[in-house]
């Protein structure tokens, strides 16, 4: 047999950048719309019933994401990650271009949770990535995939306003996925994964792997994935409340004032993910997140009270920004603490953290908003980022290279 040539992982990072900013493009050329695609399409009114649907549709796919990331991720590292991020992405890609045909909400909502169990293309690029990335260059070139994501959350929802506006909302689902499909294509062609060590089907649990890296380095990990459902919550039930509430300040433009507002956050988010790097050596990763985190608390409470939709996106797009700066810090901090061979599990469980987050925020900012108002449920989620900067300053200590990994 010819010999397997050495993966590029700089020619991977290319490749995974463009099909992740092309699949995330695909997701956000529609989702930022769902409460308008419920009042509009679904004939959802508007008012408690549209909050309480809207955090509903929003979160299923948090939780079926929640209780199916594991599995992939145990089977990526058994089977290895190329397969799970093309399987994502033709799953993600499928369920969601049925999303464009659907008739009522309970359909919406099915399909929202087929959508969560079989796709989860972040987790899977991140986990592709960390393992064929050099430990030195491996906080950067998260920080390059994220901002992948970033910018595709950013020109989505652009171009996904002005399609609604001239197509649809449901050509605007069909539109998305079928870019996620597209997706696929440069990591069947370019992405390449290293051969497996002999015995790979033998590698340990991610549990034993854990404690087998050293003392602490269990409960550092799970404190890490705990703080990515704080940070999740806190930022998805934002994102879905800031709709609610532009919608309030102007339904008439509200799909199109969505998209800019969608799209500056975005390009906030991605500047961080390239840019925060540069300030690991000054602060350490653990000062950086905790300050972000803090900050993000107050631009979300911004939100939640300001007076008019121009301070409103501001405020958005600020939080948006320092989540951009958290998602690939936590996610450097665990992969530099995680033995490679069980890499791909805890990076599912990592993804499931993310998602339980997603389920849990839209849900309980839903429902506090269809109870108490939009700008309480925007106070409760900026309480949940004050919460993860506690404990962020309290329990998350700064990562260290283990010695075999140098």
């Amino acid at each position: 047999m010819p010999l397997r040539q050495p993966v590029d992982w700089r020619r991977n990072l290319a490749a995974l950048w463009l099909a992740e900013f092309t699949a995330i493009f695909g997701f956000s050329f529609a989702f930022p719309f769902l409460p308008l695609f419920l009042h509009r399409d679904l004939g959802i009114p508007n008012g408690p019933k549209l909050a309480l649907w809207t955090g509903v549709a929003a979160s299923v796919t948090g939780f079926a994401l929640a209780i199916t990331s594991p599995i992939w991720g145990m089977l990526a590292d058994r089977y290895g990650r190329k397969p799970m991020l093309v399987r994502a992405m033709i799953g993600g890609g499928v369920s969601v271009g049925l999303i464009g045909l659907v008739r009522t909400v309970q359909e919406l909502t099915l399909l929202r949770v087929v959508q969560g169990a079989t796709s989860g293309t972040v987790a899977a690029a991140t986990a592709l990535v960390a393992g064929e990335t050099p430990l030195a260059e491996m906080g950067w070139a998260l920080g390059i995939l994220s901002s992948s994501i970033a910018l595709g959350r950013a020109i989505g929802p652009a171009a996904g306003g002005v399609a609604a506006n001239l197509i649809g909302l449901r050509a605007t689902f069909i539109g998305g996925g079928v870019f996620l499909l597209v997706a696929a294509v440069p990591v069947m062609l370019v992405v390449r994964e290293s051969a497996p060590p002999a015995g790979h089907r033998l590698r340990p649990r991610p549990l034993a792997g854990l404690r087998a890296a050293g003392p602490g380095t269990l409960e550092a990990v799970t404190i890490l994935i705990l703080a990515q459902v704080l940070l999740q919550a806190s930022y998805t039930a934002a994102q879905q409340l800031v709709v609610l509430r532009l919608l309030q300040f102007d339904p008439g433009a509200a799909s199109t004032v969505t998209g800019a507002a969608f799209a500056a956050g975005g390009i906030a988010t991605a500047i961080a993910g390239v840019t925060y790097a540069r300030l690991l050596h000054r602060t350490g990763y653990r000062l950086l997140a905790g300050t972000a985190a803090f900050l993000m608390a107050a631009a979300i409470a911004g939100a939640a009270v300001a007076p008019n939709l121009a301070l409103e996106v501001a405020a958005f797009v600020l939080a948006s920004l320092l989540f951009g700066a958290l998602i690939p810090a936590f996610g450097a901090m665990i992969g530099l603490q995680t033995p490679s061979q069980v890499q791909a599990s805890v990076f599912g469980f990592s993804s499931s953290a993310v998602a339980l987050g997603f389920g849990i925020g839209p849900l309980t900012g839903g429902l506090i908003a269809s109870r108490a108002g939009v700008g309480a449920g925007l106070m409760a989620a900026a309480a949940v980022a004050l919460v993860l900067a506690g404990l962020i300053a309290l329990a998350v200590r700064e990562p260290k290279v283990p010695a075999d990994r140098r």
